[in-house]
């Protein structure tokens, strides 16, 4: 494909983008009610999604510490995805910062950003709500996690958002219509999923067209940093601290999750839509294969 049709391509799917936004979007301080009761009985995520469901320990815990946990597994994961939401918009800055701001991929990049500070907020609001930490990745990770927008670029940029944000995607479309799940839960998912809905198109679109153009040392490279960046990704959706919330020793409990089949198995379903996407697109190769073992992404 030619670089002007690509960014004809690009154009369209941009102008797309921003029409859906300015007819569909949300604002989690006024379409949450965030006043409403908890409901006591309820878990935060479902309890086959915990990553203890199964084990020995998980045969320990009553229903009340059950849900404990599941409230505390659920603002980990929302921590986290306002840690990934903040390290997006700063690959989605650099970029527009060397591009024309009147193009459309431009604006949409910047409606983007609009929509995941919204959605940070919203993380961040609901930790406060349901009297959880905001625990976000172990310190290694927050760390490291600085470094990611200068490394990455191009479609490992793209693909490292897309793996963030689809396994989130996944493990939210499951939730957002399950009774079971706390209702503010299911709300704060709803308006994530339909919202990501745009970004992921679009963050997909970039991958594909930048993959197009690359040559063997380029592949390599972003085969790498996308599995290790996945890699980070999956290891930092629960942080170990969870398990105090229930009396549990975290390293004890965080071993016995990492070697959970059952949470293997949550994490193979929550990354099967993407990596066939990626594996696809020629982003799956030597240079990663064994970090997205590691991750259970890929078996």
């Amino acid at each position: 494909m030619s670089k002007t049709l690509q960014v004809n391509e690009r154009e369209k799917t941009a102008a797309r983008l921003l029409k859906s936004s300015a007819k569909s979007s949300y604002d989690p301080e006024v379409d949450i009610d965030w006043t409403a009761p908890l409901a006591e009985s309820q878990p935060y995520i479902p309890f086959e999604r915990s990553t203890l469901y199964g084990t020995d320990l998980w045969e320990q815990l009553t229903t009340e510490q059950r849900i404990e946990l599941t409230k505390h597994e659920f603002a980990s994961i929302a921590s986290n995805g306002l840690w990934f939401e903040i390290l997006l918009m700063q690959m989605l800055l650099k970029d527009v910062y060397r591009r024309d701001p009147r193009s459309n991929h431009a604006q949409y990049a910047l409606t983007e950003i609009a929509d995941e500070c919204r959605h940070s907020t919203m993380f961040a609001r609901a930790c406060e709500r349901v009297g959880a930490p905001a625990y976000g990745p172990i310190p290694i990770l927050y760390h490291g996690g600085k470094l990611l927008p200068a490394v990455l670029k191009g479609p490992s940029a793209y693909a490292s958002i897309l793996v963030a944000e689809e396994i989130l995607d996944r493990f939210q479309r499951d939730q957002m219509n399950d009774e079971q799940v706390q209702p503010l839960v299911r709300m704060v998912n709803r308006i994530h999923v339909l919202e990501e809905a745009r970004h992921v198109t679009f963050a997909r679109e970039e991958v594909t067209r930048g993959m197009q153009q690359c040559n063997a040392a380029e592949r390599a490279y972003h085969q790498y940093w996308t599995a290790l960046v996945s890699f980070c990704i999956v290891r930092a959706l629960i942080n170990p601290q969870v398990y105090k919330a229930v009396g549990l020793r975290p390293k004890t409990a965080h071993q016995v999750a990492l070697n959970n089949p059952y949470w293997h198995d949550t994490m193979h379903w929550g990354g099967e839509k993407i990596m066939s996407f990626l594996d696809e697109v020629g982003l799956v190769g030597r240079p990663g294969m064994s970090l997205w073992k590691k991750a259970g992404l890929i078996r």
